[in-house]
C-alpha cells in the first residue's frame, strides 16, 4: 500500500474533504472532477480547501462521484427530514411546493421554530419511507 500524499485530508470532516480524498485515491485531476459534478475547477478548489461548501443542487452529483453519502442520516424527524431534501438536492421551495405544503410552513420546521402535526407528519412519514427504503438505489 503506497504512502497518502502529504495534501490528504488527515481527517474527512466536511465534503470537500471527501472529494479531495476520493479524488486522490482515483487519480483524478480536478479539471475531472469538475467536468464529473458540473462545476468549474474553481469551485472543486474551494470545495476541498473547505472555503466553500457544494450548493444543495449539486450533492447528488458529489454523491455519485464520492460513491458514498457521508452526510448525517439524522436522528429526529426533521433531522432525517433535512438529509433527505439534501440527498436529493432540492431547495426547501421545491419539496414544500412538490407536497404541496407552504414554503414558509416548511422552513419554519426545518429551523425547528414549530413542529409539523397531524397530516403533515404523516406526510413526512411517506415521504421519508420512500426516500429512506431499502429498495432506493444506493449511492
Amino acid at each position: 500500500m503506497k504512502p497518502k500524499p502529504s495534501h490528504y485530508p488527515q481527517q474527512l470532516n466536511t465534503l470537500g474533504d471527501h472529494i479531495r480524498s476520493r479524488r486522490l485515491d482515483l487519480d483524478l485531476f480536478q479539471t475531472d472532477v469538475a467536468e464529473q459534478i458540473g462545476v468549474d475547477t474553481t469551485t472543486i478548489c474551494n470545495w476541498e480547501s473547505n472555503a466553500s461548501a457544494p450548493a444543495i443542487r449539486y450533492i447528488p452529483a458529489v454523491l455519485h462521484f464520492l460513491g458514498y453519502n457521508p452526510l448525517h442520516p439524522g436522528q429526529t424527524l426533521i433531522e432525517r427530514l433535512v438529509a433527505a431534501r439534501k440527498v436529493l438536492g432540492m431547495s426547501q421551495r421545491e419539496l414544500a411546493l412538490a407536497h404541496g405544503v407552504d414554503e414558509a410552513t416548511w422552513r419554519g420546521w426545518e429551523a425547528r421554530e414549530h413542529q409539523p402535526i397531524g397530516r403533515n407528519v404523516e406526510l413526512i412519514e411517506r415521504f421519508l419511507k420512500t426516500c429512506e427504503s431499502p429498495s432506493t438505489p444506493e449511492m
